[in-house]
């Protein structure tokens, strides 16, 4: 079309596009829709292409007498001639009578223009009746006007309304039915909105708690309320930013931690994030890593917390803060920025779009940028009055002989306060010792400490006021960093027990040196830390300070390792370490154990970042304790923090350790991809490194991997190289761990047998290296072996036992796993609506756990559930969820489990709308893309069954050929890994179509048939399906009475074919059977 001709089709299809929202009432996306009809506007106007031909060539045609057109060579041929000539003959007169040259040739020119006006003039004269013709043709039939109209109706009938009324039977077609689909969808929000609210709601836990004294703020914790009640107040959605400023020691954090406290309710959650600013001896936190720390608090996807690629920091910031604003949008939470230096940085990290709170800490008052969509204040922190200084001087000082009876003393406590410069540290630590001394004294002996500022001054009294021990701890604590600590990390510091450490810490916390945090938890003062840094310096020698610090670790990897030993069993990580981990460290229970674990997970962290120069084997312990116990938890945040570090730190046995459980978290989220290329490179490592063990372990989890991708064959193999390397006593809790592992390889590949067999054995090792987390799995794996067996009662018995293991373990993943597979016990005993309501309870904690791989296995029972129950077309949706799930994940078995029961699905869904199989083109696609993938991975029990379900849909087509060559592939199938529930299926469905297919006709096959019939039945066995035995009888009789060509395939209308419970059990004779 031309440009113009395109532009009136453009404004057709804009208008009929709103004529269509407008009919829809606004459901319609008119702009998707727009943009697909400018898209096919080529193949749209192909309709009217006849139209549009003839309008074309009336308008070249009255392109030819327009105006322009008498202007031509033709048409002014014989006037321009004739003026030439005139020209001519007058310059030639003038001439031959005397005059001159220029009179003659200005008489010439005066002739010529008389005649170019004259011949202008004359076609002008002519055009406009002409013109007026023309325009009154244009209008009549024939006319380009009516072309024109005739083209844009054509378009319009035969090439838009076609296309709209195409599109609006694919959305209606692709639009859920509000009716069935809200009450899913509901549970779905209701699930995703628990988990975020429970993440939320669990970071008030991880502030500070505001404890200990605090006086002389009240106008300052009034006003912050204040703005924070005008923003709510206003119509713009904005947060607010407080800057607190003033010198160390002013009581900035206290402030800010105990107003998150006071408008706890105002807020949705909570989030500390140290920036160290203002720390000379220790690198400002990035703005990346201060993001993650935010994301991990507030609830973001873990994977943006594991995966942290450092190829372009900035356009890794950039991704985070996009991710970090959009997670916050309309979210009020409430942040502190504690000890901020860079503007910059914290306009980064204000959220935007929210009513957020933004506290920040600084030494300095901080200007953040103009743009910074934010209410911003500034409130300085000034020196404590006599009143407020008076007031926290009251609270602090404890009862004793200097202050029994002791009668006030103003002057004496204004001489304190104006030592202590106003301080609100320095007073706290300083009017601690008013118990032992009056306030007078007090004065005295600060001025006694005259160097240093007001807080140095006031250290270095209650400093000298300590013993020996608790002089050595608090110099030692700056060893600790910045993380809290506890009574364990004193006890290894100091090279004591834990009682006499855990009452050092009380005293040092009584004489204000350092800060409870919670619970007997505590942490040092950033102007504390500095004065026992220096303290440590000048009054320790460098290798006592190494041995602290080295102690610390390797009594810290010894209680870790306990802790995870006491959920993993004697693994090769840590098989020599302990015999009775428990007892040898006080714990009185794994439960206990691992809330010893939780409080001190983020100090082990902080530690590791200063384990320079200390035994590699004892950090090595230390890191897979960790590891696995952030594995254990969900915790990739922790994860990724230790995998940046170990790169940092660049050892190969520290990088291959982490790098192995990164692989398994990334296998936990469902990137398989990614699983199996870190793995494979740690398989690598570890042979490169002739590491057997650590090599063992690696191809395990690689086996597992290629099992989640369902590539059978190749973990089968992976997993058997382990146990190979694995063959020694001291590896054989590895060994059970493999076990187990390739029983579920060889369960799904149809093995039953083995798989009982290798469970048998797993179990035994696992109570042998006192496992109980892999107990839990061994008999997971066994529930779902019964299962397939088909013994109902025992595999419910052995998911109960691995769920209450699981809890033992706080495994809230294996707990989630646990009951999708009792809620599939419900489905194979034939309960349907229970299964419904069990899956859905699970599907909501995969979710919870962020759990892909169980979340979409979840949904593919569940689609089957449903179906038993009926809905089918909420069946189908399900599967469908279940199959993308897969496909994105790169799970080929899964993706061919969904497509085989989505084909299965839909087309019993078809059918039931027809009455007959006439419709299952689209079924039958899926139906032959899942025997592809499930001949491709090797599985022979999920080839067969597809290929059943392909003849049933054959046969219902007429061709009865092609369902019986698919019947002897599917027997065929069966017997090669001994189904033979599944093969007595394929011959039955063979009885029912030799009369169709048979060589020598109907009598023939109808002959054949009774025959094999006959010879099925005798072969009778225990695994038989007792329904198989009743479509036999029926058929014989019916074969009895002789088949009719005319009548066609009979045996799905009579219900003759197997049903999905059939598929459920596998046939498979097991001598053994599970204890």
């Amino acid at each position: 079309m031309r440009e113009s001709h395109r532009a009136e089709a453009d404004r057709l299809l804009v208008r009929a596009v709103e004529e269509e929202v407008r009919r829809s009432g606004g459901r319609t996306d008119g702009g998707a829709l727009l943009a697909r009809g400018r898209g096919a506007l080529e193949s749209l106007a192909a309709g009217a292409a006849e139209e549009y031909a003839a309008y074309t060539h009336a308008l070249e045609a009255a392109e030819a007498e327009r105006l322009s057109g008498r202007f031509s060579r033709k048409s002014l041929g014989t006037p321009v001639l004739v003026t030439a000539v005139a020209t001519a003959a007058a310059i030639g007169a003038d001439v031959a009578l005397g005059t001159a040259t220029g009179v003659a040739l200005g008489a010439g020119a005066v002739v010529a223009v008389a005649g170019a006006a004259t011949t202008v003039a004359k076609v002008t004269a002519s055009h406009w009746p002409a013109a007026h013709q023309r325009a009154g043709a244009a209008g009549r039939p024939g006319g380009t006007e009516q072309l024109r109209l005739q083209w844009l109706t054509a378009l319009e009938v035969r090439g838009i309304r076609p296309f709209l009324d195409q599109q609006r039977v694919l959305i209606s077609a692709n639009r859920r039915p509000a009716k069935k689909s809200a009450p899913q969808l509901r549970g779905g929000d209701r699930s995703a909105a628990a988990r975020r609210r429970t993440v939320l709601e669990q970071s008030f836990g991880h502030l500070p708690q505001p404890d200990g004294p605090f006086a002389g703020r009240r106008a300052e914790m009034a006003q912050i309320a204040q703005w924070v009640h005008a923003a709510r107040a206003s119509t713009e959605t904005r947060p607010t930013v407080v800057v607190i400023h003033g010198d160390p020691g002013s009581g900035r954090t206290a402030l800010a931690v105990r107003a998150a406290h006071r408008l706890k309710d105002q807020f949705r959650g909570a989030c500390v994030v140290d920036l160290r600013g203002g720390d000379a001896g220790e690198a400002p936190l990035s703005t990346r890593d201060a993001l993650l720390h935010l994301l991990n608090r507030l609830g973001a996807p873990r994977e943006q917390l594991l995966f942290r690629e450092r190829t372009s920091p900035e356009q890794q910031v950039r991704r985070l803060s996009e991710l970090y604003h959009r997670h916050l949008t309309d979210l009020p939470v409430t942040v502190v920025l504690d000890d901020a230096s860079d503007p910059e940085q914290v306009a980064t990290l204000v959220p935007e779009r929210s009513e957020s709170l933004v506290l920040v800490t600084a030494r300095q008052p901080l200007e953040l940028p103009a743009a910074t969509p934010a209410w911003v204040h500034q409130l300085p922190l000034e020196a404590l009055d006599g009143a407020g200084a008076e007031e926290l001087l009251r609270e602090i000082a404890p009862a004793g002989p200097g202050a029994a009876g002791a009668p006030y003393d103003a002057q004496s406590a204004d001489r304190v306060r104006e030592l202590c410069g106003g301080l609100p540290l320095a007073l706290r630590v300083a009017g601690s010792s008013l118990g032992e001394r009056t306030a007078q004294r007090l004065a005295a002996d600060l001025a006694a400490y005259g160097r240093g500022g007001p807080v140095e001054r006031a250290l270095w009294l209650r400093y000298t006021d300590q013993g020996e021990q608790a002089r050595r701890l608090l110099r030692r604590l700056a060893l600790a960093g910045r993380a809290s600590l506890g009574a364990a990390a004193a006890a290894a510091l100091l090279a004591t027990d834990e009682q006499e450490a855990g009452q050092l810490l009380t005293a040092l916390s009584g004489a204000g040196l350092i800060d409870h945090v919670r619970a007997s938890r505590y942490r040092l003062h950033d102007a504390v830390r500095t004065f026992a840094q220096a303290r440590l310096q000048d009054e320790e020698k460098a290798a006592d300070r190494t041995a602290a610090q080295e102690r610390l670790i390797r009594n810290y990897a010894e209680l870790a390792d306990s802790v995870i030993r006491l959920v993993d069993g004697k693994t090769s990580t840590r098989a020599d370490l302990f015999k009775t981990a428990a007892g040898a460290h006080g714990f009185a229970s794994l439960d206990a154990a691992l809330r010893w674990l939780d409080e001190e997970s983020s100090f082990i962290t902080a530690t590791l970042r200063h384990a320079e120069g200390v035994d590699q084997q004892a950090v090595l312990d230390l890191l897979g304790a960790l590891c696995d116990y952030c594995l254990l938890r969900g915790d990739l945040y922790r994860l990724g923090e230790i995998s940046e570090l170990t790169q940092a730190v660049d050892q190969g046995l520290l990088v291959r350790s982490v790098q192995w459980r990164t692989g398994i978290a990334a296998r936990q989220l469902g990137e398989l991809d990614k699983a199996r290329t870190t793995l494979t490179s740690v398989v690598d490592l570890y042979r490169e490194a002739q590491h057997d063990a650590g090599a063992a372990r690696a191809l395990g989890s690689l086996g597992i991997t290629l099992h989640h991708q369902g590539n059978l064959p190749e973990a089968s193999a992976k997993l058997r190289e382990a146990l190979a390397l694995q063959s020694a006593d001291g590896l054989a809790g590895d060994r059970a761990w493999t076990l187990h592992a390739l029983a579920a390889v060889e369960r799904d590949r149809g093995g039953l047998a083995e798989a009982v067999s290798l469970l048998a054995t797993a179990l035994v090792l696992h109570r042998e290296s006192e496992s109980v987390h892999g107990e839990a799995w061994t008999h997971f794996q066994l529930g779902q072996v019964c299962l397939r067996m088909g013994d109902v009662p025992r595999a419910e018995g052995e998911l109960a036992e691995a769920l209450e293991l699981y809890g033992r373990t706080r495994d809230a993943r294996g707990e989630a796993w646990a009951l999708t597979q009792l809620a599939r016990a419900r489905l194979v005993d034939g309960e349907a609506s229970s299964a419904v309501g069990g899956l859905r309870d699970a599907l909501a904690r995969h979710r919870e756990n962020e759990d892909a791989r169980g979340e979409a296995w979840t949904l593919y029972y569940l689609g089957q559930a449903l179906e038993e129950n009926g809905d089918r077309d909420q069946a189908v949706r399900e599967l469908e969820r279940a199959r993308t799930m897969f496909s994105r994940m790169r799970d080929v078995y899964g993706l061919a489990c969904a497509r085989h029961h989505s084909g299965r699905v839909t087309r019993d869904q078809r059918a039931a709308q027809t009455g007959n199989l006439r419709n299952s083109g689209f079924a039958r696609q899926l139906l032959a893309d899942a025997r592809a993938d499930f001949h491709r991975i090797g599985l022979a029990h999920g080839e067969a069954w597809t290929c059943l379900e392909l003849a049933i849909v054959d046969a219902g087509n007429n061709r009865a050929a092609q369902a019986l060559q698919l019947c002897d592939e599917a027997t065929a199938l069966f017997e090669s890994y001994g189904d033979l529930r599944g093969a007595d299926w394929a011959r039955f469905l063979r009885c029912t179509l030799l009369p169709y297919a048979s060589a020598g006709g109907t009598e023939v096959g109808s002959v054949v048939a009774e025959q094999e019939l006959t010879e099925l039945s005798a072969a009778r066995h225990a695994l038989r399906d007792g329904k198989l035995e009743d479509c036999a009888d029926a058929y014989a009789v019916m074969l009895g009475r002789g088949v009719s060509l005319e009548d066609g395939w009979q045996a799905w209308q009579l219900g003759m074919v197997p049903t999905r419970h059939a598929r459920e059990v596998m046939g498979v004779p097991v001598e053994t059977t599970p204890a």
